[in-house]
């Protein structure tokens, strides 16, 4: 963070919602959720230039979203600094949140065999007190597994959950479609 924003509480908060504002730094962050991981690296997997992701991890240290573990030395004996993300994104509203996570969300099943995609689609009629209670509990529930921390056996999975406004009409009984 720099001094500004991190004196300026409004600053601090534009400067982080700067950070999340692009799908590649929500991918790096994914990228970084339960392995440390050097610019090198994050480059190679995301077919950017090195230049460039640097930029991008320094802007993710700089608000606090990617925290610098200690300095290794890589394959040819430079100084490597790998990055770990520190689950404040988790707690920070992503600006234009929904189009910038729908674009992130496509860019990472680009290329997936269908197969291994697990996909729900379903159309409900709710009341706001209804509505309230869904998004409290899908929330609770995505909070409970946030917080639990990775299987020391697991694979790594990415879970995407959308909510929004159904332009279709509602069938007559309003019951859900598939």
């Amino acid at each position: 963070m720099t001094d500004d924003a991190a004196d300026d509480p409004d600053a601090e908060s534009l400067a982080r919602s700067r950070a999340l504002s692009s799908p590649l730094r929500l991918r790096v962050l994914r990228l970084c959720r339960f392995e440390s991981r050097t610019n090198k690296e994050l480059a190679a997997l995301l077919d950017v230039n090195p230049g460039t992701m640097l930029h991008h991890v320094r802007t993710l240290a700089q608000t606090g979203f990617l925290a610098a573990e200690e300095p290794r030395a890589g394959t040819r004996g430079a100084r490597e600094i790998p990055y770990r993300a520190t689950g404040l994104s988790w707690r920070t509203p992503v600006p234009g949140g929904s189009l910038v996570l729908v674009e992130t969300f496509l860019q990472q099943i680009e290329g997936l065999d269908p197969e291994d995609i697990q996909f729900s689609w379903l159309g409900l009629k709710l009341n706001a007190a209804h509505k309230a209670e869904l998004d409290r509990r899908i929330y609770d529930l995505l909070t409970e597994f946030a917080e639990r921390g990775p299987d020391a056996d697991g694979d790594p999975y990415s879970l995407v959950v959308v909510t929004h406004p159904d332009l279709n009409p509602a069938s007559p009984q309003g019951e859900g479609d598939r």
